[in-house]
């Protein structure tokens, strides 16, 4: 794997003889003790995910004049500080070039935190949109941990002088951790109750290592896919593309199509001249999961393509979405997800998956 980065938590996962696999421009861990053992660590317990490899970006400036607001579908005005806010930093033609989360700081400094495949074009698109203010990528001084599962805040509270009860989803506070400065954040990619925290290198091995030896347990890519698919939740590079718009990934409450920012015109001609295509979860008749790429077909015909798909291990089926042209799509028939080894029986279902 050469010319991959590397999480400071690198070396204490290769402790752990965890399956490594190139993502994004990184050596990240797949799987610890197997995917579906993780899922149910998170499912059911906690577990610990390193998510270091994602981007941080901070702006300081004025919101109304520096263009900032404009540049993403968050609108910054109706976030308080203290809160935090999910949306899209879009091309003119109104697809993703990425999804992002937007941290209010303050009256004038934001965190806006990114996927790391996008890091780069994300900081070169955003500057390129500033007119007055400053935009700082801290990507690598900042480390990041998830802690995810029912028993996440009771696990986190000993280590916290705050109530964590006071912590309302999509809210973040200012803090510290083992005398060490953090932001610890109310949110998570997995649907269970959960955190992300981000902190230093250094403070990140000491929290890896206090969790573990408090019986947490690591979990990698494989088990967080299947648990944010079973939440419906999009995976950039896959379920988001810049030839995918947000109202074709079925995610328009994301936006708030009355607002202007880069986008919102062709976004608006689109949902005024009717979606031709959309993304839409399924569920296989079977145990067998379909992958990436997979061809849909219905009556025969080709329909559309596969964007995401896993093994489910609450439902004991396949589940995905799908991209279908909808002239072509009946919702009340099955259809077929093709490669070339074969085809799985599938039908429409409703997201979530599984209900939290």
């Amino acid at each position: 794997m050469e010319n991959l980065q590397r999480t400071p938590l690198f070396e204490k996962q290769q402790e752990l003889k965890c399956k490594m696999v190139p993502f994004a421009g990184w050596e990240m861990p797949i799987q610890f003790d197997g995917i579906i053992a993780e899922h149910g660590y998170c499912r059911d317990d906690v577990a610990v995910f390193d998510t270091s490899h994602m981007g941080e970006f901070f702006f300081k400036g004025d919101i109304q004049t520096s263009g900032i607001n404009e540049s993403t579908s968050i609108d910054i005005f109706s976030l308080k500080i203290g809160k935090c806010k999910y949306g899209f930093l879009l091309n003119e033609e109104g697809g993703v070039i990425d999804d992002l989360i937007i941290y209010r700081l303050s009256d004038d400094e934001l965190m806006i935190v990114v996927n790391a495949s996008r890091a780069a074009i994300d900081f070169k698109t955003l500057t390129s949109r500033l007119k007055t203010g400053s935009l700082d990528d801290r990507s690598k001084d900042i480390a990041k941990l998830d802690i995810q599962g029912p028993n996440s805040k009771k696990t986190l509270q000993k280590y916290f002088d705050i109530n964590l009860d006071d912590l309302a989803f999509f809210s973040f506070v200012n803090t510290k951790i083992f005398d060490e400065e953090c932001t610890l954040s109310r949110t998570g990619y997995t649907g269970e109750l959960g955190f992300e925290l981000y902190v230093s290198d250094k403070t990140a091995l000491k929290v890896w290592d206090a969790l573990l030896e408090n019986g947490v347990k690591p979990a990698g890519l494989g088990a967080r896919d299947a648990l944010r698919l079973e939440m419906g939740y999009s995976l950039y590079g896959n379920d988001l593309t810049e030839s995918i718009t947000p109202l074709e990934a079925n995610l328009g409450f994301f936006l708030n199509l009355s607002r202007d920012f880069v986008g919102a015109k062709a976004l608006k001609q689109q949902k005024e001249e009717g979606l031709k295509r959309l993304l839409i979860p399924f569920k296989t008749t079977s145990r067998r999961s379909a992958r990436k790429d997979f061809e849909a077909y219905q009556d025969g015909k080709k329909i559309g393509f596969v964007t995401s798909a896993a093994f489910s291990p609450i439902l004991s089926v396949g589940i995905g979405l799908v991209m279908v042209e909808l002239d072509k799509f009946d919702e009340e028939k099955a259809f077929e997800l093709r490669d070339s080894r074969g085809a799985i029986e599938a039908n429409k279902a409703s997201l979530p998956f599984i209900k939290k």
